[in-house]
């Protein structure tokens, strides 16, 4: 008993104080209670599309060619619309991170903005823009005779004015957390500032570039409102995953059901792809 009161105290002298023994903690009923009822509120309509689901007919249904066109376009739409977020939504986080500009807080509120407006408007803003007869539409169709709304070239600008927001804030995050001394220091050794981006600081922001092209690529598969006002709704054209489950769903509910579990599949692989970097271990 000697021994084991010394090794206690020695450890409480190496610790700093008393050690704390590890229990299990009772948690309050006041919390468990609709702790328990949200996650219901959450996983119940999960359940209940595994549940409903036609897993008999589902090979059939995910290889009809409505649906399998629909499921093409969705895939070359948000991944041409990554890309494009890509190219621009890059080097703006890096001038919102690394420069200093009248009005920086201003342009971050504006660049965020697509996350807060509803989806409608933000089709309405863009046929506004860039219909034939908006500010920059009439412009684009009278000099160069290109039609941007009702096309897939449409569908994309959609998807990228909603999902570009989610790269450029994780990117931002990222440059802010990188150390700047790095890109300082190449620069010192006589590489230019484009240079010490492409060969220092690109490779540091891999990962946040990643997952923000990750979650950019999933918000533009699963858009909906802005690409239906801009781009409307022909199959084969302009018709993606989410406005197939809205119009099976009137006429064909194992088809809605099926495109809807193809989009759940999607969403569940890109938090699996962004576990290691949201979430710690318990």
């Amino acid at each position: 008993m000697t021994t084991l009161d010394k090794s206690g105290a020695a450890a409480d002298t190496l610790t700093g104080g008393p050690r704390r023994r590890r229990g299990r903690r009772t948690v309050p009923l006041p919390l468990l209670l609709p702790g328990v009822l949200a996650l219901a509120f959450l996983l119940l309509p999960l359940i209940a599309l595994l549940l409903r689901a036609p897993w008999s007919s589902l090979p059939d249904q995910l290889t009809s060619t409505e649906v399998w066109q629909a499921l093409q376009l969705s895939l070359v739409t948000a991944t041409a619309a990554t890309a494009v977020s890509l190219v621009l939504g890059v080097p703006l986080a890096w001038l919102l991170a690394r420069t200093e500009f009248p009005g920086r807080g201003l342009v971050r509120a504006l660049v965020t903005l697509p996350l807060v407006l509803p989806p409608v408007v933000g089709g309405v803003a863009l046929l506004l823009a860039l219909g034939r007869n908006g500010v920059v539409g009439k412009l684009l169709d009278s000099w160069f005779g290109i039609t941007l709304p009702f096309t897939t070239a449409g569908v994309v600008i959609a998807e990228a004015f909603v999902a570009m927001p989610f790269l450029v804030i994780s990117v931002e995050g990222t440059l802010r957390a990188a150390d700047p001394r790095f890109e300082e220091a190449a620069t010192t050794l006589g590489a230019s500032r484009f240079t010490a981006f492409r060969r220092v600081t690109l490779p540091l922001i891999a990962p946040g570039i990643a997952a923000g092209a990750v979650l950019a690529w999933a918000r533009a598969l699963g858009e909906f409102g802005a690409t239906i006002t801009f781009a409307g709704n022909f199959p084969g054209r302009t018709q993606t995953m989410p406005l197939a489950v809205y119009l099976a769903l009137q006429n064909d509910p194992e088809a809605a059901i099926s495109l809807s579990l193809v989009l759940l599949a999607v969403s569940i692989a890109v938090l699996a792809g962004l576990r290691d970097r949201w979430m710690t271990a318990s």
